[in-house]
């Protein structure tokens, strides 16, 4: 069993620490990945800062890249050296979610444990992935071989913010053609949202934020409208530039006051599609009435209900047509010893996407 470096998490709320682990060998059904990238997620920081709770001590990390350095007995379809994006989407395939096309949704425990630390304490495989680590060991329902020709550091994106925003456009609102939409928050999700609107061919595409910056990098994704989120109701400000209300509102932010406000922005008959996760406990209001009386909606995005097998690699495709951008969403490099830093500049909210970058 080889011996890897990890950044592990013993405190939320405190540094990780760069540990040597011990990394089992892959099971059933299992890989081993050599990662070259992983990119850092707000998810992670929610739960390194203790906002979802969770297991400790544990490995966070779960937007990789990288390629198969061993395989287990019965997988299919990957070998031994083949580049391959890791994800955190562990299916069975046999559930009622899986078997009806929602294998975000899978109902079944797959958990493994193949890390241990220096005394052989066990270690939490954070989110089914542990990626802040040089090698992981999955599940192989959570890898998609990938193209020779797309970078690691650009692939590790698809993992996680690339196919949750660009899924939640095409897969959760089924985004027409000469549709508006509002995309609330600029970030590594928003930026890929407009993308996902401007790919299906949206008329209109609002992005909403709390800087004239992030709103002017909007536009170079394919936002055709910024309206800041600190001025007096936003909202009227979207509606005059579509001329209308939106046919759906992507929020992409945990932050309430942008779930509160998303319905203000919606046509009759638009849906709020909600995507960004506020920590456990967090509260928002909304009144029903208005929702029922113009047949208005809202409904939950989880990692933009994809299909990883089918979705990623038509991705892929449009990236290497220069239609999708992804080197464009990497904010900095960094090494895992500098896991704490990247993270720290990440909380700044300037960055759209700090990635760790290995050997």
């Amino acid at each position: 069993m080889p011996e890897i470096k990890a950044a592990v998490c013993r405190q939320f709320g405190a540094p990780l620490t760069i540990e040597t682990v011990t990394l089992a060998a892959p099971e059933m059904g299992e890989v081993e990945v050599k990662l070259k990238a992983c990119a850092i997620c707000h998810s992670d920081i929610s739960y390194i800062d203790g906002g979802w709770g969770g297991t400790l001590p544990a490995v966070y990390g779960h937007e990789a890249a990288g390629h198969i350095s061993a395989v287990g007995a019965g997988v299919r379809g990957v070998a031994v050296g083949d580049p391959v994006v890791v994800t955190l989407i562990r299916a069975c395939g046999t559930c009622p979610a899986c078997a009806g096309g929602k294998p975000v949704a899978c109902e079944s425990d797959m958990a493994s444990g193949p890390l241990t630390d220096a005394t052989g304490a066990p270690l939490h495989q954070a989110m089914n992935t542990g990626g802040f680590a040089e090698r992981v060991v999955v599940d192989q329902s959570q890898v998609v071989k990938l193209s020779e020709g797309i970078a690691m550091e650009a692939a590790a994106l698809l993992a996680c913010g690339v196919i949750t925003g660009v899924g939640a456009v095409v897969n959760a609102a089924g985004l027409r053609a000469g549709q508006d939409v509002v995309v609330i928050g600029a970030g590594g999700v928003g930026l890929n949202a407009i993308q996902g609107a401007r790919i299906a061919g949206a008329r209109r595409i609002i992005a909403v934020d709390m800087s004239d910056e992030k709103l002017a990098i909007a536009k170079e994704f394919g936002a055709t409208d910024g309206v800041l989120a600190t001025s007096e109701k936003p909202w009227r400000a979207a509606k005059k530039a579509m001329g209308r209300g939106a046919d759906a509102v992507f929020v992409t932010v945990g932050a309430i006051p942008a779930y509160d406000t998303a319905p203000q922005y919606l046509a009759n008959g638009g849906k709020v599609i909600m995507v960004g996760m506020p920590h456990s406990g967090a509260m928002s209001t909304y009144e029903p009435v208005m929702l029922a009386a113009t047949g208005q909606g809202m409904v939950g995005s989880k990692m933009g209900d994809v299909v990883i097998a089918r979705d990623i690699p038509w991705m892929v495709d449009l990236y290497e047509q220069g239609r999708l951008k992804l080197d464009e969403l990497i904010s900095g490099r960094w090494t895992l010893e500098q896991i704490n830093g990247a993270i720290a500049d990440t909380k700044t909210g300037s960055a759209k996407r700090n990635v760790i970058v290995f050997d």
